[in-house]
């Protein structure tokens, strides 16, 4: 085999290398997103809640020590299957929730931005994962239900979070679903660790805050990382004869280089974001083992230059 060539297969997830969140918290840039891990819509239990607390423990066997989730998926299922998987956790597992959003009744994710409302958040995140303290939560800005929008200040609630982190209650923090000015405005009230917003090879609107947090020691940790409304959406519908078997032409320039590397398409969008920045922490999330560990064989596929070449020139940056 050619030092072009991938090395793909049940690889650990540290074979991504490594990252400090807050200069402290020693991360593997291969994680796991729990919102997967409720019911359809993310509601409910799941139907086999065995095998959810089974991809979890999984997810740690494979080498993965950052785990992301959120009292809001499920409501409070995510949290219950992670306690009950890895409770009392290792020394070295670094949880990672946010909160911002509340669900309803109705299943929708309406805003809970208000001080008393991100004190109950941390609170029942504390309790539903069994922790006298978080590492790390992310403060998610929602505009739906009287949220915030992207030219609104974030200093009120994101100031909320820094007094409870003062209280030892939270040990870092970090923002999501924010603009440039958001980050700005956030960093000046307490440091941020990290930044959760969308981007993929395909999707790269924010490429101007992947590169500020990488020159400010910041992680980025994209969510969608495999491009929801394209290579999701043929995972999706490749299960459903009645749905025309379409590709996008993004996503044929990304099957092309799974075929050289002997790799799947999805193993290539986690590759890509993998060796776009050493900041860039993936935290792609699944109900099935299976899905879990090519997801995880990603952290050791190595993408050549021309390959990345290939993949640098798709668009992105679309609505």
């Amino acid at each position: 085999m050619s030092s072009d060539d991938a090395v793909v297969g049940t690889a650990p997830a540290a074979a991504a290398g490594e990252f400090a969140l807050g200069g402290e918290l020693v991360i593997h840039r291969m994680g796991f997103g729990a919102m997967q891990l409720p019911g359809p819509g993310v509601w409910g239990p799941p139907k086999d809640r065995a095998r959810a607390v089974g991809v979890v423990r999984r997810a740690v066997e494979l080498g993965v020590n950052h785990i992301d989730t959120s009292d809001y998926y499920g409501p409070y299922v995510a949290n219950e299957i992670i306690r009950e998987a890895l409770h009392p956790y290792d020394d070295d597992l670094i949880l990672v929730t946010k909160v911002g959003a509340l669900r309803t009744p109705e299943k929708a994710w309406p805003a809970a931005l208000k001080p008393e409302q991100l004190r109950r958040a941390v609170y029942d995140n504390l309790r539903g994962l069994g922790r006298d303290h978080l590492d790390v939560v992310n403060l998610r800005i929602v505009e739906e239900g009287g949220g915030l929008g992207p030219e609104d200040s974030i200093a009120e609630p994101f100031g909320a979070l820094a007094e409870l982190r003062e209280q030892g209650l939270i040990r870092h923090l970090g923002v999501s679903n924010v603009t440039a000015g958001q980050l700005a405005e956030a960093r000046g009230i307490a440091p941020v660790v990290c930044v959760q917003n969308e981007y993929n090879v395909l999707r790269r609107r924010d490429e101007d805050i992947v590169r500020t947090c990488a020159e400010a020691g910041i992680a980025f940790m994209p969510f969608f990382p495999l491009g929801t409304f394209t290579l999701q959406h043929e995972k999706d519908v490749a299960t459903d004869t009645k749905v025309p078997q379409q590709v996008p032409l993004e996503a044929q320039a990304i099957h092309a280089v799974a075929r050289r590397r002997g790799a799947t398409p999805y193993q290539v969008a986690l590759a890509w974001l993998l060796q776009h920045s050493a900041n860039i922490c993936c935290i792609p999330g699944t109900s099935s083992a299976d899905h879990l560990e090519e997801n995880v064989a990603a952290a050791a596929l190595r993408l050549t230059e021309v390959d990345v070449k290939e993949l640098d020139a798709l668009h992105g940056g679309a609505a």
